[in-house]
């Protein structure tokens, strides 16, 4: 039906004749001329139909926006006043020879010219995609996994598929279950990863797996996480962590010179509790700058403790973050960032100005000036580097609390006053996490998945002392953003039961639940290690898009429904009967 792509057509097919398919974008009737922006998947190119032409312009007069055409003309050069550098066909226009309308369209419900609401935008997200920019971010991802398949096909990798029906496992989030019709009242999950397979691979033998992978997690939704992702999934035999990451480093950095044309430099590495105390976060926005600065030393007095009203049973933390010519901030915008950081249960946001007079002395403009003497204050001008015109927000409080608040409010205090580097790429490693949380009532759980391999103890050391365990773990962060996770793998059974024995879970449970892992690790299991790399973030981060709706074609709502096709939806009586499944009328 064509011969050529509305976008692809150059100064080079000069005076051809060619047959174009696709929608129209725009029309400008000028009476004797009507232009026509056509489009199709690649771009647009501009159509004119000439009144002498006089059949092929009655027909152009009914021409609206979207109607999907077919026309055939001849490539003609544009006058130079006319050429449209923002368009790759702008040198050229198609002298219209015929006119055919292969479908009309009613008026769209969606403006490709404004901004539309996001619940239109999903609900006719067909008409959606036909936007410029989406379809951009799809090509983009699309050009992203060639790119992966590419890098590790080169690199010996398998590519294996795993089951999408599977055993539901506690692995964290909450499954999505699929009933069985065949085994009456039992159930499939759908995969949160597939971690047990690929760890199975390894067993198997298969040495170097990847997989670009479907995962399923019932959880809480925001801007980066849908119901459903894609993950690009790894894992290699005889492999040690640092290895991995040395891999996965090469696939990032030519992800992106390949894609946005930046080389980027050898990746840091931090432990997680250097990231927690310097940035309040194990997911750091290394762009920006400042620094959480401890400052716990130099409050030692009992004053201080009364002061602040810290209980000093507990963990307790005083901090500050330095902000270079914050002291030119208002009290009214201070107060704003108090505001801020209470929704993190912080008592109160201290602030501390720096400023010089005339004769060059040092003047303290301070909301807690009368607890500190001339000595305190130039030990915390000192540790925290202060200059003249700079301010100190300092914290006192439970180390868990100051270090999510002042993280918080370095993120905020980096975008409000552009000290944050933006058009710049930060990736980072985070290792060293502890193996294990525990709770108010002493119970441990996984900070990872139970499958992490801990990192120099053995059995003996980790049954003595769980909470000091740190796994052999790392995450990979690129400017805030978590976009990979992975560890070294338990290869040991007798390990593996202390771990599950560790976190709570039940020997029938672990027979039950993993019962055919544990079996598996019987049999010479191999060391091996690997990671998951989130690919909707790190097409979100390419594309420079501000949610992950936008790189994903068929997206659900931030409450895991889908406005287009309206699921999840109800199922009749007698399908459910079928299934064994009975709706409570009461939810809980």
């Amino acid at each position: 039906m064509r011969t050529k792509y509305c976008g692809n057509i150059r100064i080079i097919h000069l005076n051809k004749t060619v047959t174009l398919c696709g929608w129209v974008h725009k029309i400008r009737n000028f009476g004797q001329f009507i232009f026509v922006d056509m489009r199709d998947y690649t771009g647009l190119v501009q159509i004119i139909f000439e009144l002498k032409n006089n059949i092929t312009f009655q027909k152009a007069l009914y021409l609206r926006n979207e109607f999907c055409i077919q026309i055939s003309g001849v490539v003609k050069k544009r006058t130079e006043k006319n050429k449209n550098i923002k368009i790759s066909t702008g040198e050229i226009e198609i002298l219209a020879n015929t006119l055919n309308i292969l479908n009309i369209s009613k008026s769209l419900p969606l403006n490709y010219t404004q901004n539309n609401n996001d619940d239109a935008r999903l609900k006719y997200r067909y008409l959606d995609l036909r936007s410029f920019n989406i379809l951009e971010n799809l090509k983009i991802r699309n050009k992203i996994t060639y790119l992966i398949r590419n890098f590790m096909t080169k690199k010996n990798f398998l590519d294996i598929e795993t089951p999408l029906l599977t055993k539901s496992t506690p692995e964290g989030a909450r499954d999505y279950l699929v009933p069985s019709r065949n085994h009456y009242g039992k159930f499939y999950a759908l995969p949160q990863s597939p971690q047990l397979f690929k760890q199975l691979l390894m067993i198997s033998g298969i040495d170097r797996y990847y997989q670009i992978v479907k995962c399923f997690r019932d959880e809480d939704l925001r801007s980066d996480r849908q119901p459903e992702f894609t993950q690009i999934d790894i894992e290699v035999s005889f492999m040690d962590a640092k290895k991995v990451r040395d891999l996965v480093e090469k696939l990032i950095k030519k992800i992106w010179l390949k894609i946005i044309n930046i080389n980027l430099k050898k990746f840091p590495k931090i432990s997680f509790y250097e990231s927690m105390k310097k940035y309040g976060s194990d997911k750091p926005d290394l762009r920006n700058p400042i620094e959480i600065i401890d400052v716990s030393s130099l409050f030692k007095n009992k004053k201080f403790t009364l002061f602040f009203s810290l209980d000093s049973k507990k963990n307790n933390r005083i901090a500050l973050l330095c902000i270079p010519g914050g002291a030119d901030l208002s009290r009214k915008k201070i107060e704003t960032y108090d505001q801020y950081i209470k929704i993190f249960n912080i008592k109160k946001l201290f602030y501390i100005k720096v400023t010089e007079n005339n004769i060059g002395h040092t003047i303290i403009h301070s909301s807690m000036k009368n607890i500190l003497d001339e000595i305190i204050l130039k030990k915390i001008i000192k540790k925290s580097k202060a200059k003249n015109g700079d301010i100190l927000f300092l914290i006192a409080d439970q180390e868990h609390i100051v270090n999510k608040s002042l993280g918080m409010l370095r993120l905020k205090l980096g975008i409000d006053l552009d000290i944050t580097i933006k058009n710049s790429w930060k990736p980072v490693w985070i290792v060293n996490f502890p193996m294990f949380s525990q709770d108010k009532e002493g119970k441990f759980s996984s900070i990872h998945h139970p499958f992490t391999a801990v990192k120099n103890m053995d059995i003996k050391k980790l049954i003595n002392a769980p909470d000091l365990a740190i796994s052999d773990s790392y995450d990979l962060v690129i400017n805030g953003y978590e976009i990979g996770g992975g560890s070294v793998r338990i290869h040991d059974f007798n390990m593996q039961k202390k771990v599950f024995d560790i976190i709570g879970i039940k020997e029938s449970v672990q027979n039950e639940k993993f019962g055919f892992l544990i079996e598996a690790l019987k049999y010479g299991a191999p060391p091996h290690a690997g990671i998951a790399l989130g690919l909707d973030r790190i097409v979100m981060l390419l594309t420079n898009s501000k949610n992950i709706r936008d790189v994903i074609a068929f997206p659900k709502t931030t409450s895991a429904t889908c406005l287009m096709t309206n699921s999840p939806s109800t199922i009749e009586n007698s399908i459910l009967q079928e299934l064994a499944i009975k709706i409570s009328k009461n939810r809980y």
